[in-house]
């Protein structure tokens, strides 16, 4: 399966379109998103992305009843609340925002996850703690490091990579 996974689109339209035909054109199977999407008119424009889509609040998103609205009215889109688990090709994967440093600390370090899926820092990382893969796409905005990026992840081949935009 081939993941696309975006996090702190902060409302920057040109670029979440630019990632939006990005993963299209990737056939990805399912996205991926950490949180921060800010404006509900920004979940429309990821409905476009022919894949589910699942997702998570991010510490800034304000209007969260509406972005939650708006996402039940796109077929392709799951908003989870803060935090949720998936298992997808026999992994087990959180997703969460990160800003709960406390619950992200412990989905690390406790075992249960093959996978964690994280935002919040605005850093691109992957790492391998333990038996854990941390993955943290970075920010699609790039207003804070200047650098817009993204992540894929394959189940299949356990690759995962942070592409910039």
């Amino acid at each position: 399966m081939k993941i696309g996974i975006i996090g702190d689109t902060h409302d920057n339209l040109p670029l979440i379109s630019r990632v939006v035909d990005i993963l299209s054109r990737e056939h990805v199977d399912l996205v991926l998103h950490t949180g921060d999407y800010i404006a509900p008119f920004v979940i429309p424009l990821l409905g476009k992305i022919p894949a589910r889509i699942v997702g998570v609040f991010g510490n800034n998103d304000g209007d969260r009843e509406l972005l939650l609205t708006r996402s039940l009215e796109q077929s392709n889109i799951n908003l989870a609340g803060y935090f949720t688990e998936l298992i997808l090709d026999g992994e087990k994967i959180a997703l969460l925002h990160g800003h709960d440093r406390s619950l992200l600390a412990h989905c690390l370090e406790c075992g249960e996850y093959d996978i964690v899926v994280h935002g919040h820092t605005h850093k691109p990382s992957i790492q391998l703690l333990e038996s854990t893969i941390d993955i943290n796409p970075g920010e699609v905005c790039g207003y804070l490091t200047g650098n817009p990026t993204y992540a894929m992840y394959h189940t299949k081949k356990k690759d995962a990579r942070i592409v910039s935009l």
